[in-house]
């Protein structure tokens, strides 16, 4: 044999080895679908710890999106810190990175101001609004509290006397709740004994540990210790009951006060006009999905669903009310 044909001879083995090794991969593949949206992978920063409101919502979409095949797999990272400011500076600093997104809400736009951070909300770029979240008052199963009307009397004696715990910063929902009730029933703000917890898994620990006599949250993360009673619901926050939680509205209980919590999705600042509507686009696509809607329903939370002009201005309208709430307070 000559070497010209050993040579080529030895060429095509190592092709068909080569396509051999080949063809498995192509088969399994590392995410599922091929060209297109199934196929991209994505990050999300979740800013506060494993169990909060945040958390629930960007795991439940992120598992949606890729249940769906909506998207290929998501990265998902809690990024702890100052109520989501540190979180908030993380994803400006991404500029024109497209791959990635981050839950946030009223929180995270009240902890910009109380931690006097540069890295505000408007900076970003919007993706959507995906529900709202009533506040609950919750606390333990034994507590001397059996309905609102005992915390108010209580509280109204002597405000020092009521630990209240939540798991935003100063400046956001959790916070932002009790202020207003105390206000609305008659206490100065300034006097209310409030302690932050970084999140609803701390929050439910201080509660059972009995660290603190109130906490303040979105009721969906205590699903597990409302069922099996170790925690119990005094009131919600908003127009009308839950279906899944027994207990009567603020209103219902003779306070005239309502308060509603809201979650969405940024983008980081930069990014291109055809990376934002493809963003828009998948989550809009996701929201019209049985999953997404049975999850809703699950954690009793209200559809709030928004993009594009509409968020954007929504966004606006949540940093001035804010910025007033916390100066009407005189906490900022």
């Amino acid at each position: 044999m000559t070497p010209t044909r050993r040579s080529h001879r030895l060429t095509a083995t190592v092709v068909l080895v080569v396509t051999a090794l080949l063809l498995p991969l192509s088969a399994c593949g590392v995410t599922r679908g091929g060209e297109g949206e199934a196929n991209r992978r994505l990050s999300m920063y979740i800013p506060n710890s494993p169990g909060g409101g945040y958390d629930l919502t960007g795991r439940a979409a992120a598992r949606v999106l890729e249940d769906a095949d909506l998207s290929g797999r998501f990265e998902v990272t809690n990024v702890i810190g100052a109520g989501g400011t540190v979180a908030m500076q993380r994803l400006l600093n991404e500029k024109g990175v497209d791959d990635l997104v981050m839950s946030m809400g009223l929180g995270v736009v009240g902890a910009t101001y109380t931690n006097d951070s540069r890295a505000r909300v408007s900076q970003a770029t919007p993706i959507a609004r995906l529900i709202e979240d009533q506040e609950a008052l919750i606390v333990p199963k034994d507590s001397p509290f059996k309905t609102v009307q005992d915390l108010v009397d209580a509280w109204k004696a002597d405000p020092k006397s009521v630990t209240i715990g939540g798991g935003s910063s100063p400046g956001g929902p959790d916070h932002l709740f009790p202020m207003q009730l105390a206000k609305t029933v008659g206490i100065d703000p300034k006097q209310v004994k409030y302690i932050v917890y970084d999140g609803g898994g701390p929050l439910t620990s201080a509660l059972l540990g009995k660290k603190i006599d109130v906490g303040t949250s979105g009721p969906s993360e205590f699903e597990g210790q409302l069922k099996d009673g170790s925690l119990r619901v005094l009131a919600v926050s908003g127009e009308e009951r839950l279906d899944t939680v027994d207990a009567p509205t603020l209103t219902e209980s003779g306070i005239d006060m309502t308060f509603v919590n809201w979650r969405g999705i940024l983008a980081p600042p930069g990014i291109s006009d055809e990376s934002r509507e493809r963003l828009v686009k998948m989550f809009t696509e996701m929201h019209q999905t049985k999953g997404w809607k049975d999850a809703v329903k699950r954690n009793g939370w209200i559809d709030s669903f928004a993009t594009g002009e509409e968020f954007t201005t929504f966004l606006l309208e949540q940093d001035k009310r804010v910025e007033t709430t916390l100066k009407e307070l005189g906490l900022a």
